[in-house]
């Protein structure tokens, strides 16, 4: 039976403030959306570059009501999750596939117009590199050191002694 890798303290630290960070960006940007009357993500998927008429459907008159609820529900909901430490591989891989579908609708891929961004990118921009770091989250769990899940983990291991 393979032992899971103890991490030092640093390490760990390292990881969950990772997670907080990223937690607090999708939280933040979820309760924004939702206190922003004006805002909805029409303008964004029908300027999409790539996969245009699937993200025009999703722009469509009888869609974009449920797609900005879901966006921000989704936005809200993972934040929440990351930042308390409650169910954070399920929020990693709902934040992934969220951050895939932002960078899918305006890839930085040569010959796709840019639009408006805050930098020059190639191949990679930030939300593909957000999605890889909630990979890490992912794949290196850290609410059972720092986070509600580790309430949840002390009561399995204490019921299984005995």
């Amino acid at each position: 039976m393979i032992q899971p890798t103890r991490f030092s303290t640093w390490q760990t630290f390292g990881l969950v403030l990772m997670r907080l960070l990223i937690g607090w960006h999708f939280l933040y940007e979820g309760v924004t959306k939702l206190y922003s009357p004006s805002w909805t993500a029409k303008g964004y998927l029908m300027s999409a570059t790539y996969m245009q008429s699937f993200f025009q459907w999703m722009a469509g008159d009888s869609m974009i009501s449920i797609i900005d609820t879901l966006n921000i529900g989704a936005l809200m909901v993972v934040g929440v999750c990351l930042i308390i430490g409650f169910k954070t591989r399920f929020a990693s891989v709902i934040g992934i596939g969220l951050l895939l579908f932002y960078f899918l609708a305006h890839p930085p891929f040569p010959g796709y117009p840019q639009g408006v961004t805050e930098g020059s990118y190639w191949m990679i921009n930030k939300n593909l590199i957000e999605a890889a770091a909630l990979l890490v989250v992912f794949l290196f769990p850290t609410s059972t050191s720092f986070g509600l899940e580790r309430l949840f983990t002390k009561k399995q291991i204490q019921s299984s002694t005995t």
